[in-house]
């Protein structure tokens, strides 16, 4: 999997060693909040295994977000498609302390352009609740549009996205 640059941020594959910064972010209530909860660091440390064994399978998975002044790991993004998933999701998530700096929009835009560039996708989703307006802010600059409304795990969701240009 590709090591990814933007003007800010480096997007590489997660390792062992991004654990406890991994931890601490989804331990975050308001981390959680559309993620379905914080978590505890046991359910941490399965969130990384799932996110680093996606890797293993698909050839591709959320990277680590780390900014290139001074290397702090303030989130993830990128491509997710486990087994079930209603197309291919871009998906993005950070630490409370880099909300507001246009990371999310930042790394989402590079993982979009991946996605079809190098993945050869005809269609990228960004699965979000409907009441998670910072997120959709985000699929809007990333230039995602509404394309239909879903229930995952449950869950209602609205599914934005676009097709290859």
């Amino acid at each position: 999997m590709e090591i990814l640059e933007t003007e800010r941020l480096v997007l590489r594959p997660f390792t062992g060693d991004d654990f406890d910064d991994y931890a601490a972010m989804l331990a975050d209530p308001e981390v959680g909040r559309f993620l379905g909860g914080a978590l505890s660091a046991e359910d941490a440390w399965r969130n990384l295994a799932m996110v680093i064994g996606h890797r293993v399978i698909r050839g591709y998975s959320m990277w680590a977000l780390v900014e290139k002044d001074g290397g702090r790991l303030v989130g993830r993004a990128g491509p997710w498609r486990p087994h079930g998933w209603p197309g291919l999701e871009v998906g993005w998530a950070l630490a409370r302390s880099a909300w507001g700096r246009g990371y999310a929009t930042e790394a989402a835009r590079a993982a979009v352009d991946y996605c079809f560039d190098v993945l050869g996708a005809e269609e990228v989703v960004s699965l979000i609740r409907p009441d998670n307006v910072a997120s959709l802010r985000v699929a809007e600059r990333i230039g995602h549009r509404h394309l239909r409304d879903a229930e995952l795990m449950g869950t209602p969701c609205l599914v934005y996205g676009q097709v290859r240009a």
